[in-house]
């Protein structure tokens, strides 16, 4: 999962067809209105021999903001290697305190940080 994020950061289409399992994957993808990610959360994970689930929040950059992609992910393992099979997602927008952790990752307060 991470490394599927890592390539949605560099917009890396190749790595995310390639990762995607052929009963599920898309003829094309364009990455070209992909939002400016930010950050990944793992939730929950999880296998039962060659099916995993991933519940992740990533989060974006938007022009006023920030907001989250929130998804329960299937996977399957074939041949040793994990591919991306299915997921069920819904998405918000983060309105963090000044005081609050800044939902980039940094570490940092918002107020010192992304505000």
């Amino acid at each position: 999962m991470r490394s599927r994020y890592s390539a949605f950061v560099v917009r890396d289409k190749d790595y995310l067809l390639n990762t995607w399992h052929d009963s599920t994957c898309p003829p094309t993808l364009s990455l070209d209105d992909s939002p400016d990610w930010a950050a990944l959360q793992i939730l929950d994970s999880g296998e039962d021999g060659d099916r995993g689930q991933v519940h992740f929040r990533a989060i974006y950059r938007t022009g006023k903001g920030f907001g989250y992609l929130e998804e329960r992910s299937d996977f399957i393992r074939e041949n040793g290697c994990w591919f991306y099979v299915s997921g069920e997602t819904s998405e918000g927008s983060l309105k963090p305190g000044r005081n609050d952790a800044c939902p980039c990752g940094s570490g940092r307060k918002y107020k010192a940080c992304c505000a």
